[in-house]
């Protein structure tokens, strides 16, 4: 191993991961800065909902693609999403497999599994380039931020499903791009779009206890709401009854 692809391996990735750290704990450090508003709406949820459990099904909406209209009449994209997410996880993995757990990928069948992950996330990098630039409605709505973090994400794929293998004997050239396209994904993603999934507990947090509060989560089917929204009202108004 020659000392470029031995610094990109480890000291490059090692700086990349302390300034996305640094900027991640600063964003956090700011959300935390404002104070949190209170729901001046009185709480009107019915049997089954609090804020607790609407937080908990806030939190767990991303994997309920039925609970929501957009993905239960779109699963196509929806499974697009998944397989998207899914090869983020795999590539950054490979990134700490392959110079600090190298053994891992002799396990049978690990490469072609991540390869097969991997693989598919770039697909989905490609059609999702050609669906924004086909769809006029997503292109008034893109920024060029968009357009290079989709780009350089499915760059990013195709490189760590050629690296997955781990093979020096072929040479570094996919090695180095694949490590130096890592390190300048994790210092360039705290300040991009990219970054919303460091957003996403604290969102979905404060939508599910509002939403808990009001008692719309959780969700329940529309013969069960109803039949609640009855029992509560047969109840208030035999409080009201009483108090008279």
């Amino acid at each position: 191993m020659t000392e470029s692809l031995q610094f990109a391996e480890g000291t490059l990735q090692e700086i990349a991961l302390v300034v996305m750290g640094v900027v991640y704990t600063a964003r956090i450090f700011w959300l935390f800065s404002f104070k949190a508003a209170k729901d001046r709406q009185p709480a009107t949820g019915i049997a089954g909902t609090t804020k607790a459990k609407g937080v908990i099904y806030s939190w767990l909406s991303v994997a309920m693609p039925w609970a929501m209209e957009s993905t239960r009449k779109k699963f196509f994209l929806y499974a697009q999403f998944v397989v998207f997410h899914v090869g983020v996880v795999f590539a950054i993995t490979l990134s700490f497999v392959i110079p600090y757990l190298p053994w891992v990928l002799e396990i049978p069948y690990v490469i072609p599994v991540t390869q097969a992950f991997i693989g598919a996330a770039c697909v989905v990098g490609v059609l999702r380039i050609f669906r924004r630039l086909g769809s006029k409605y997503l292109r008034a709505i893109s920024s060029p931020d968009d357009y290079f973090s989709l780009v350089l994400l499915t760059v990013w794929f195709l490189f760590a499903f050629l690296a997955t293998p781990n093979k020096l004997q072929d040479g570094e050239a996919i090695l180095l791009t694949y490590f130096w396209l890592t390190a300048f994904f994790l210092i360039y993603v705290p300040f991009s779009k990219i970054s919303h999934y460091l957003y996403y507990p604290f969102t979905r947090y404060w939508f599910g206890k509002s939403m808990g509060h009001r008692g719309i989560y959780p969700m329940k089917n529309g013969h069960s709401r109803r039949s609640a929204s009855a029992s509560g009202k047969a109840h208030e108004s035999k409080k009201a009854t009483a108090s008279t």
